[in-house]
This record gives C-alpha cells, sequence and structure tokens, in this order.
C-alpha cells in the first residue's frame, strides 16, 4: 500500500496520496508504541483514525472523481486511472487496510507474504518450470513449512530434523509482529 501511494505522489504529483501515507505510518507508530499487553488500540483511536481515512478518501474522490459514464460503443464503464483505482481499493478494502490497529496479530506490511511467494518464483526462473502440480504443490509446503518456523523465530535446521523424526514444529501461538 505505502509503495502503491508512494508511486501516485510521485508519478501524478497528487497531496492526498502523502497524508495517506503519512496517516498509515501514525497508526503504525500508535500500534508499535501501544502496551504489550494490548491487543489493538483504543476504540477512540481506532475511531478518529478511521475518521482521517475517511477524509483522506474524499479528498482523493475530490482531486480524482471516479468515472460512472460508459464509454461509447464499448461494454462497460470508462477505464480508470491509477490514482482513481487506488481510492476506490482504499474505499472498498478500508477494513482490511486497518485491520492492524485493531487487531496487532495482523502485521502492517505483506512484505512476509510477499517474500514467501517470491521463493516459488526464483525456484520457477531457476528450473524453467514445474514440472507437475504435485512438485509445486511440495516445493510449496516444504517452503511454508521453513517460513512458519522463522516466522516463530524456531531453529529451522532443527525444525526439519523434527519434521523427519514425526516431531514436527507446531507453533504455540501468534505474536505480535513489529
Amino acid at each position: 500500500m505505502l509503495r502503491d501511494l508512494k508511486g501516485i505522489s510521485e508519478n501524478f504529483g497528487k497531496n492526498w496520496s502523502d497524508v495517506m501515507q503519512d496517516l498509515l505510518i501514525e497508526i503504525h507508530t500508535a500500534v508499535q508504541e501501544a502496551p504489550e499487553s494490548a491487543d489493538s488500540l483504543s476504540q477512540i483511536e481506532i475511531e478518529e483514525f478511521q475518521r482521517r481515512f475517511d477524509e483522506i478518501i474524499e479528498t482523493g474522490i475530490a482531486e480524482n472523481p471516479l468515472s460512472t459514464e460508459p464509454v461509447p460503443r464499448k461494454r462497460g464503464k470508462k477505464k480508470n486511472t491509477r490514482p482513481q483505482n487506488l481510492i476506490e481499493r482504499c474505499q472498498k478494502y478500508q477494513t482490511e487496510i486497518l485491520r492492524f490497529m485493531a487487531d496487532f496479530r495482523v502485521p502492517f506490511t505483506n512484505n512476509l507474504a510477499e517474500r514467501d511467494i517470491r521463493m516459488v518464483k526464483v525456484q520457477q526462473k531457476i528450473s524453467g518450470s514445474f514440472r507437475s502440480v504435485e512438485g509445486v504443490a511440495n516445493f510449496c509446503r516444504v517452503r511454508g513449512y521453513i517460513s512458519t518456523v522463522k516466522k516463530n523465530e524456531g531453529s529451522v535446521l532443527a525444525a526439519i530434523k523434527g519434521a523427519f523424526r514425526r516431531e514436527p514444529f507446531m507453533p504455540t501461538v501468534a505474536y505480535r509482529y513489529s
């Protein structure tokens, strides 16, 4: 999300995207500074951040009105610009975008998920392709296991040894991402 907002700001010169970036970083800072015992921000903080998020969306819509008029002689509606598409996504997925402040188990970024997917693409690039769907499934299962161990700060080597001894690594509880 931050990458998309930065791109809109740099490529289209839209002020609302800078303000949205600042808000998301401010929320993330508030989450990091919350007491360890908390599992979410206070209801007052959540409502205030949501109000500000909505205001920024309204500003973005005012700067980039969403198109609803159909294109002559073509099906569907007129193609939106990248800033319009991002505003529409922010509106549609507001709950998901801001979930990290209401549930501290949800990470601020999806970098870990992107990193997990990247390994599949690297393997595919090196080998050219996977030979079967079963091969892809096995690769993903092993990479997922290793990723889970790393995310739970366990020893990868010990976890792999345990898997061969039929004593697989089992995460106990979710921990707070920072």
